[in-house]
This record gives structure tokens, sequence and C-alpha cells, in this order.
């Protein structure tokens, strides 16, 4: 479902799938080939909420801010996850039912284990592999972890334009 909230309507590329069951509201705007899954909310009330190409929102992810928010491009955000912070660089994943609190800044290259919380206002270099309660720096990606990253979202770029053929 998307629906305009306080006369301000989302924007959204004609490529990107939103399934019927997703709720995306307000000041939102979703570059060309993402997808947004089952159940999955994106609500800008208060603050307006870029999210780029190629940026998976699985099953359930739950997107909301109170300050601008920013996703780059070729994210991968896993089912469950709550993202609540002030950006997500471009080629990362966040991990199945993790939480990215206020004013958190991911930075591009990284990867955020499954149900890592990551803090208010903490600072993740780029390139960095996070994961704990409360997240912490583990390593730095590997070699491998970051070629898995060059194609973050690809996989679901292909499965959004199938369930998008066949009218879901």
């Amino acid at each position: 479902m998307i629906k305009p909230f306080e006369g301000k309507t989302p924007k959204i590329h004609p490529s990107v799938f939103i399934a019927q069951t997703a709720l995306v509201s307000g000041d939102v705007e979703i570059g060309e080939g993402s997808s947004v899954w089952p159940g999955a909310v994106i609500r800008a009330d208060k603050a307006p909420i870029v999210i780029g190409k190629n940026v998976s929102v699985q099953d359930t992810v739950s997107i909301h801010a109170d300050t601008p928010l920013v996703i780059g491009d070729n994210v991968d955000i896993g089912h469950g996850a709550v993202v609540h912070c002030k950006s997500v660089g471009s080629h990362c994943l966040i991990g199945i039912n993790a939480t990215l609190l206020q004013d958190a800044e991911i930075g591009s290259w990284s990867i955020v284990g499954a149900n890592a919380l990551v803090s208010g206002r903490m600072k993740v270099p780029e390139g960095s592999f996070v994961v704990g309660v409360p997240a912490q720096v583990k390593s730095q990606v590997t070699q491998e972890q970051r070629k898995g990253l060059e194609t973050t979202g690809r996989e679901y770029v292909q499965l959004a334009k199938k369930y998008k053929e066949q009218g879901f």
C-alpha cells in the first residue's frame, strides 16, 4: 500500500516492486530496481527517507526515523530488521533482525550481523563487520565478503521483476 501523509506522496521509480501487504507512506523516495517485501513498513511521517537503487527491503522490515534517513545503492536489509538511523552506505548487508538506532551511521561496504544492535549515534566505519548486542566492529570485511557485497541485491532485483510480472 502506498499512501500520502500530510500532503507528501512517496516517489517510487516505476521498476520498484512493492508487495501488496507492505506500507510506504509520507516523504519517501525509492530508486530504480528496489523492492519492498510483504509486511515491510517504510513510514516517513517525521522526516524524509531516501532509498537508493537496487535496495531489498525484506519481509517485516521497519524503516522510520526522526531525522532524515538515506540508504545508499545495492543494500540488502534482512527480514525483520529495524532501521531507525541516519544513514546506511552503499553495498551493505543489514542482517536479519538487526536494529539500527537513532542517528547511527553505517559506512559503505559494511556488514551488520543478524540480531546486532547498533546503538544510537554509533558511526560504523566503511568496510566494517559489525556484530553483537551492543554492536561492535569485530573486523574489517574480508575480500571474500566484499565480493559478495558487490552483488548485494542483484538476486532480489531479479526476483522482484518476477513478482511484478506475475501481478503480486
